[in-house]
């Protein structure tokens, strides 16, 4: 048990019968008259919807517990991504489901944080940006337009996104794992 007090982002709360909820952000409220209050935006971390709950200050909420390693990707089994734990070396089987997004940007050897609560996995979490590898693009053609031209490319993973006209395959490049952006090309 915590109070409202000792909120932190990415502190995960057990509400409403047992779900569990991530801290997004929160704000300490003293209005001029009333009793001060916690505003915060909660994430269900099973189905990821973001709500807005506001707390009375000082009200005890219960924390869970959670469990978050780094874990190296080793490979794929069935429907299944198979991890291993650097420090005991135990190999986890991840529901594709828990991978979520995540799954666009895993290639054998990528380390990410694997999340768990009570033996079950919560979610995968990659670094903010990765390097890969442009398994295949069309040349890009210089013509007529008014913006900087892209064209679709898809990754070593199988995941297409759009890059820039100059960028040609087998190129590495760096890729927002949040919003599967091209953020530029990596100097080998």
């Amino acid at each position: 048990m915590a109070s409202t007090n000792d909120l932190k982002n990415g502190m995960v709360l057990k509400l409403d019968g047992g779900q569990l909820w991530s801290v997004v952000e929160f704000q300490h409220v003293k209005p001029g008259k009333g009793p001060a209050f916690v505003r915060t935006k909660l994430k269900n971390v099973l189905s990821g919807k973001v709500v807005d709950k506001t707390f009375n200050a000082g009200v005890k909420v219960e924390t869970a517990t959670v469990d978050k390693r780094d874990m190296q990707f080793s490979y794929m089994d069935g429907e299944y991504f198979v991890f291993m734990d650097m420090e005991t070396y135990d190999q986890l089987m991840v529901d594709r489901k828990a991978v979520g997004d995540a799954a666009n940007f895993l290639i054998e050897g990528f380390t990410a944080t694997v999340a768990q609560h009570e033996g079950e996995v919560l979610f995968v979490e990659l670094p903010a940006a990765v390097e890969l590898v442009i398994q295949e693009t069309e040349p890009g053609v210089q013509g007529d337009r008014s913006t900087g031209g892209t064209k679709p490319a898809t990754l070593e993973t199988g995941h297409q996104i759009q890059v820039p006209l100059f960028i040609t395959t087998g190129e590495k490049i760096k890729v927002d794992t949040r919003t599967s952006d091209y953020l530029g090309r990596v100097n080998s």
